[in-house]
Parts: structure tokens; C-alpha cells; sequence
């Protein structure tokens, strides 16, 4: 969609990001911070609607952030945001230049999406999402249920993880702040991840990346 559809909500910028404080536009910030990229950031207000704004809808109809502007270019999925980052600033954490390790990344955000996320979700928004936005205390009964389905594919992360300082590649990518912008979180969401060793040293790992450990 073109800027321009956008015009009176911003104007005359070459890059912006739109965020609040939530897993998706964590991973983005985090990358955004990593790679040096020169944007303007724009907190915007959940809590008042900041998301259904005419302005805003007509740059992400889904209502949901991270949004990515630049120049005549908008964006919105963190996924093909953190790529369009990486193109953009030449890192191989999106590797182009290899189309199997292409495919490899794609692989583990595609089970981010798809298993990893839905299994540590209920954790996060009960004890992050809440406790961020006011919206109540945990109810940590309605966790119990959740608790085996999680343990599943953490053991199939832990066991892809044994011997791997990282998810894909040999190296930092976009797919170890997919998988983690969530489980980062693990012992303020109280995710069961203490059986899990090889989860525990890779989240250790990433979390000793000033922008990671920082990106707001």
C-alpha cells in the first residue's frame, strides 16, 4: 500500500517503525537496534486505540503492529519485516545468498508459527500480556492444561538444540529472535523449561545481545 494512503497520518520519513510492547515487534526492534538501521520508532497507544486510527488502518488493515514504513514501501508481519531489515543492511541473518540456508530459516519460523508459538502463548499472555497492559492477574489454572503441549515441542527444540549454539545456520538469524521473543520470558511466564538445558543456554546465549536484552 502506498504511503500516500497513509498521508495524514506521517509524512516525509524514510523509515519508521510501529510498535508496542509485545513479542512481535520485540523481535523487530531488537533486530532493527542490532543491524544499526536508522529508523524512527512510534510507540503507539493500545490502550486508547492508537491501532484503529483511520491513519493507521490504511497502513496495516489487521489493526496489529509491528508496522514497517519506508519511504513508499509499508510492511507489516514481523517475519517479512525482519527479511526486508536484513536485504536492506546486507546481513546474512536472512541469508539470500544461499538458498538452502534460505530454506532452513524458513523452516523454524514456519514452526515457530505453527507449533512453538501457539504452545508458549498462553504462558506469556498470562503473566506478560496482562501484567503489561493492566488487563488482570494470571490465571494460572487455565495454564495446567497447556503445560503438556508445550513440553512437546520444547522437546523438540531441546533436542535440535544439543550441540547448536543457535537455531539455524551455525549463526545468528532471524529465526532465533522468532523462536525466542516469547520464551525469552520463560521465568516471569513461568514456562516449565527448567528439563530443558539446551533451551535454557541458547536463551542465555541471546540474552547476552545488548539488543536483544534491550530492544525497547
Amino acid at each position: 500500500m502506498p504511503l500516500s494512503a497513509a498521508s495524514n497520518f506521517h509524512r516525509e520519513v524514510s523509515l519508521r517503525i510501529y510498535w508496542i510492547k509485545a513479542e512481535a515487534p520485540r523481535r523487530v526492534l531488537a533486530l532493527a537496534k542490532h543491524l544499526g538501521v536508522n529508523a524512527e520508532c512510534v510507540e503507539m497507544d493500545l490502550i486508547t486505540g492508537g491501532l484503529t486510527t483511520p491513519g493507521y488502518v490504511a497502513l496495516n488493515p489487521n489493526k496489529k503492529v509491528p508496522t514497517l514504513v519506508d519511504g513508499e514501501r509499508v510492511l507489516w508481519e514481523s517475519s517479512a519485516i525482519m527479511a526486508y531489515l536484513c536485504i536492506k543492511q546486507g546481513s546474512d541473518m536472512w541469508p539470500t545468498r544461499d538458498p538452502d540456508e534460505q530454506v532452513e530459516v524458513l523452516r523454524w519460523i514456519s514452526w515457530n508459527d505453527c507449533h512453538w508459538a501457539p504452545a508458549v502463548a498462553p504462558f506469556y499472555f498470562e503473566h506478560i500480556v496482562k501484567s503489561t497492559f493492566g488487563i488482570g492477574s494470571p490465571d494460572v489454572e487455565s495454564l495446567k492444561p497447556k503445560v503438556a503441549n508445550l513440553r512437546k515441542f520444547a522437546e523438540v527444540l531441546e533436542g535440535h538444540l544439543n550441540g547448536r549454539e543457535r537455531v539455524a545456520c551455525g549463526r545468528l538469524t532471524i529465526a532465533d529472535f522468532q523462536l525466542a521473543s516469547m520464551a525469552t520470558d520463560w521465568r516471569e511466564a513461568a514456562m516449565p523449561f527448567c528439563d530443558f538445558p539446551n533451551i535454557l543456554r541458547w536463551l542465555d546465549g541471546l540474552a547476552h545481545i545488548p539488543a536483544w536484552a534491550n530492544p525497547w
